[in-house]
């Protein structure tokens, strides 16, 4: 190019991320940035001819126009055009220089999320960049285009936020003591809520002082906070158990006497008793004269009637709820308890309830199969074995198990065969696909307590086979019934909603209870009807809360609960049930249960022959999963289970399950209700017209009249999910 004339081969120079370029017909370069206007003319070799720019810094109107011969190398100074909010200004290297060296120290001391080495190779990376920028801009190479360099740099910066974010939430930092913030070049930094007002009103030297007096920033790491967490979460429950055990300790050591109440079921008295207990924070132990009869014998023997509430201090008589509310007013009362710390009871004095008392549980005939079962156990062998492409363990050839039989029992071999599947329809043994009840061959069984789901999740499996004949699933129900009925009278509030759960875990009727549940795996459940069917899985359902919070601990987040409700079984009938089999597979017609896209039980389940024929919607209103937004604990019988269930309803929904805002034309309803809303209607419409029918009789027909008249909007209320203990 000869005399700074212009041709095609003129070279365009990329301005910006944000700037638009155009060409005029003389050639001349005109650059938009933000909206500001600039224009320069390109020499061949790179040099700027000439430049211009309009633009508005700081309120006041920007004109510049320059010349350039090439030689601005010389003096150490290159042009450029920056955009920074709407603003164009040309800045020096020098200037450059000076505020990375001002920014630099700024974003290490401020950002505590890095450790060390982190903030090191951000500040040495963050250096290189802009020594590499002013590089290229000076060489004039253009070898990496801006827009490019100005989006490594954007998912640069968002990327450090989202690692320091991951940092504090496993260090267990919280989001909301950390503030976001953007400088002028849209890089971001995460700055303490704290130390960002203190970086308001005090000078930079402030901010250091403050982040030293907090720690050596430096060498923080935040993995540390994991295993510190996790130690100080072991150490807190080993700390809380000693606690426990010193509190028991100190308990026994200064409380020598003992204190028993003798009560019955139904009794209002009782209650009154047991509020009266509570309040004055008495320790009693109750002998409830319905669960042990023979104790009623006994309080006959010492009164001379059976009258209850009766109340002992050791072997002294109090009485009842009068003559304790006199002790009280007259201040007596304290007198009594003082004497329980230093005396010990006499033989006089009536005894806590005994392991087994008045238990028949375990009681009955010998049972002959649970003999023989056992013998074969011993005899035939239980190994690993390939059957069907697939290796299943702890399982038994057919053919061996009928040579056993036929030889130990003196039968030909068709009628061991027949023995066999009387057997397995006793449910002490099953075949490891379930294709068939009892057949002679190469076809392989497995005992029982050898199924590994039966071994692993199942806690009531006993530890030898029961030699008793089994009970009738229909007098287990009783018995679970009678048990649950005095353990919530005895450990629950009066309104269902708060659970003593180490008084209960305690009491000798739980221990029943748990020897009760032994005898379900060989119970038959298909006899049963509805109404059976609805209360005793209402009622196993809400005892096994309490066993599964006893035995597993309550969950804390939504993967314990999962495992709370799908791991935790009970082996019934020779099948294993979860909690949320009982709900959604028996209770609910084998529904689906919440979020989640198959049914309990499969076509080919044999549980699902247990199963109501249609979903009974008020058992949500039953059921109690230990949460405090869930509802009242009672018990249920099969003979008023409908009146019952209707009862649980209306005492849910009029007591905030569905709350009425008139002149809003708002509800606000129960979560459980949105859960299985498919259970109460098709829409929301069917669901509250629904639930209009157990509120009461003004606030129900207030419901029916919005919903014919006009839309109202339905808002759910937060669940919460933490345990009902006292």
């Amino acid at each position: 190019m000869e005399g700074g004339g212009k041709t095609a081969d003129d070279k365009i120079i990329p301005i910006g991320p944000n700037s638009v370029q155009k060409q005029n017909e003389n050639g001349d370069l005109t650059v938009n940035v933000e909206g500001k206007m600039g224009s320069m003319v390109l020499l061949e070799d790179g040099q700027v001819e000439k430049f211009t720019s309009k633009g508005e810094v700081g309120g006041e109107l920007y004109n510049e126009e320059r010349s350039s011969t090439g030689n601005d190398e010389e003096d150490g100074s290159v042009h450029q055009v920056h955009a920074s909010n709407g603003l164009i200004a040309e800045k020096t290297s020098e200037q450059n220089q000076i505020r990375e060296e001002e920014a630099l120290p700024e974003e290490n001391e401020v950002d505590p999320v890095f450790d060390g080495t982190e903030g090191l190779e951000r500040e040495v990376s963050s250096r290189s960049l802009s020594l590499s920028s002013e590089q290229d801009s000076n060489s004039q190479t253009f070898a990496w285009p801006e827009k490019a360099v100005a989006f490594k740099n954007f998912v640069k910066d968002k990327g450090s936020v989202a690692v320091s974010s991951l940092f504090r939430r496993l260090s267990g930092k919280k989001d909301d003591d950390y503030e976001v913030n953007y400088d002028a070049e849209g890089k971001s930094e995460d700055v303490p809520i704290k130390i960002k007002e203190e970086n308001d009103l005090n000078t930079d030297s402030k901010l250091k002082d403050v982040l030293v007096k907090a720690g050596d920033i430096s060498t923080w790491n935040p993995l540390n906070y994991i295993k510190i967490g996790r130690d100080a979460d072991v150490q807190n429950r080993l700390v809380q158990k000693e606690e426990v055990d010193v509190e028991k300790d100190a308990e026994e050591q200064t409380i020598k006497g003992r204190v028993i109440v003798y009560t019955r079921l139904g009794c209002q008295a009782c209650r009154s008793v047991r509020l009266f207990m509570r309040q004055k924070r008495i320790r009693y132990v109750e002998v409830n004269v319905d669960i042990y009869p023979t104790r009623k014998f006994e309080l006959e023997k010492t009164t001379g009637s059976s009258k209850v509430p009766q109340v002992y201090f050791n072997e002294v008589l109090i009485g009842g709820l009068d003559e304790l509310l006199v002790l009280d007013e007259s201040g007596r009362l304290h007198e009594r308890i003082n004497a329980l710390v230093k005396d010990e009871p006499s033989s006089a004095a009536p005894s806590p309830p005994l392991p087994g008392e008045d238990d028949v549980t375990g009681t009955g005939k010998i049972d002959e199969l649970a003999l023989l079962v056992r013998k074969m156990k011993g005899s035939i062998v239980v190994k690993e074995r390939f059957y069907k492409m697939r290796m299943f363990s702890n399982c038994f050839i057919a053919s061996e198990a009928v040579d056993f039989l036929a030889e130990d029992q003196y039968l030909e071999r068709e009628e061991a065969v027949e023995l066999g599947r009387k057997l397995a329809s006793q449910h002490f043994f099953r075949h490891v696909l379930d294709e068939n009840i009892f057949e002679d061959g190469s076809y392989l069984y497995r005992f029982l307590e050898d199924d590994p789901t039966i071994m692993t999740q199942c806690h009531n499996v006993p530890a030898v086979i029961i030699d008793v004949q089994p009970k009738p699933i229909t007098e287990i129900a009783s018995n679970l019934r009678l048990l649950s009925y005095g353990i919530f009278e005895a450990y629950v509030s009066e309104d269902g909603r708060h659970v003593d759960y180490k008084s209960i875990h305690c009491s000798e009727e739980f221990k029943r209870y748990l020897r009760l549940i032994e005898g379900l795996q060989r119970g038959d459940l298909e006899d049963l009807s509805r109404e059976e069917k609805l209360a005793f899985f209402i009622n196993l359902y809400n005892m096994m809360v309490i066993h599964a919070i006893w035995s597993c601990g309550y969950p804390v987040g939504s993967l314990d609960r999962r495992k709370f409700l799908g791991d935790f079984k009970y082996v019934i009938g020779g099948s294993p049930y979860s909690l949320s089999a009982i709900q959604n597979g028996v209770l609910r017609g084998n529904q689906r249960p919440p979020y989640n896209l198959t049914k309990p039980f499969g076509s080919k389940d044999k549980r699902s022959k247990v199963t109501l024929s249609y979903a009974e919607p008020l058992i949500h209103f039953a059921l109690v999963s230990g949460t405090r937004s869930g509802p009242a604990l009672r018990c249920y019988s099969p003979g008023d289970i409908d009146k019952e269930l209707v009862d649980a309803a209306r005492t849910f929904l009029r007591n905030g399950g569905v709350v009425l805002d008139a002149e809003a034309k708002v509800v606000s309803a129960s979560r459980i209700l949105r859960w299985y809303s498919v259970d109460f209607g098709k829409n929301e419409d069917e669901v509250l017209k629904h639930t209009a029918n157990y509120l009461e009789p003004t606030k129900s027909e207030e419901l029916l009249e919005l919903l014919a008249g006009t839309r109202l909007k339905v808002v759910y209320q937060p669940y919460d999910w933490g345990l009902n203990c006292y």
